[in-house]
């Protein structure tokens, strides 16, 4: 594809991972260019990375959004095409029984900043895949659709602290770490509508040492997700990131469907 392939990329603070694809690109590693980098949060290194590298940059804050909404809820402004019936039908971010308030809060917000987020995505289109480089948002399906047009194909990627689908959460080392496992890693998985619980992938896995620290654990795995993202983006950019439903019947006779990534050959 060359570099007509395009990304962009989702930040909330230092951007580490971002950079480890900006040089990517820069050094062949990833077929692609960067489109822009969004941010949710104004004045985080990140958006300095992109500046210095010539990458245009956007923010779109949530703390604002949010708050306009608790002062007033029946006057919150909502997009034309928000559908909290069938957002809520399609979710896996709250269990049955939350609040609904608390649900109806966190949908409505999402909404309000993600709308504006699809506006300046579509004003740096075209955009071929969607990276999200320690984003601490969690996309609702709102977004999701109305980025992922074709659900068969989808194009948000997502790197996590952890092997999924141990830890997931915002935490993911720290949880690792805590429960006492040997192995730490990382984990590339596309976005679904759940937290952390798309289709891998990618894996990395590194030893964990008794006489490691948490600042060890965190050192090893960024190391692994500053090679693991990048490569996987370029398999993604080559066209041999497929994605395939899989039907298995247990030994108990459910059947189980699980979507799986598979991995082409190149050539």
């Amino acid at each position: 594809m060359g570099k007509s392939f395009r990304i962009g990329a989702l930040i909330s603070g230092g951007g580490t991972n971002l950079q480890a694809i900006i040089d990517a690109c820069e050094d062949g590693r990833i077929d692609g260019e960067m489109a822009f980098v969004g941010s949710d949060q104004a004045g985080v290194k990140g958006l300095g990375r992109a500046r210095k590298h010539g990458i245009p940059d956007f923010v779109v804050e949530y703390g604002p959004i949010i708050r306009s909404y608790r002062q007033d809820p029946a006057y919150f402004t909502l997009p034309d095409d928000f559908n909290f019936s069938e957002i809520l039908a399609k979710q896996h971010l709250f269990a049955d029984g939350a609040p609904e308030d608390r649900v109806r809060e966190f949908f409505c917000t999402r909404a309000a900043a993600e709308v504006r987020l699809l506006a300046v995505i579509k004003a740096h289109s075209p955009v071929d895949l969607l990276v999200l480089a320690g984003f601490m948002r969690n996309l609702t399906p709102y977004f999701i659709d109305r980025f992922n047009t074709d659900p068969v194909h989808p194009r948000i990627m997502n790197i996590h602290p952890a092997i999924l689908p141990s830890f997931p959460g915002v935490d993911g080392y720290g949880d690792t770490f805590r429960y006492g496992c040997k192995v730490g890693g990382c984990t590339v998985h596309f976005i679904d509508y759940g937290e952390d619980s798309g289709p891998i992938i990618g894996q990395r896995a590194f030893p964990i040492m008794e006489t490691d620290t948490l600042d060890d654990v965190k050192r090893k795995g960024l190391e692994q997700e500053w090679q693991l993202y990048p490569q996987c983006i370029q398999n993604f950019a080559l066209g041999l990131v497929q994605t395939v439903k899989m039907t298995h019947r247990l030994d108990d006779g459910q059947v189980c469907q699980r979507t799986v990534v598979k991995i082409a050959q190149k050539g």
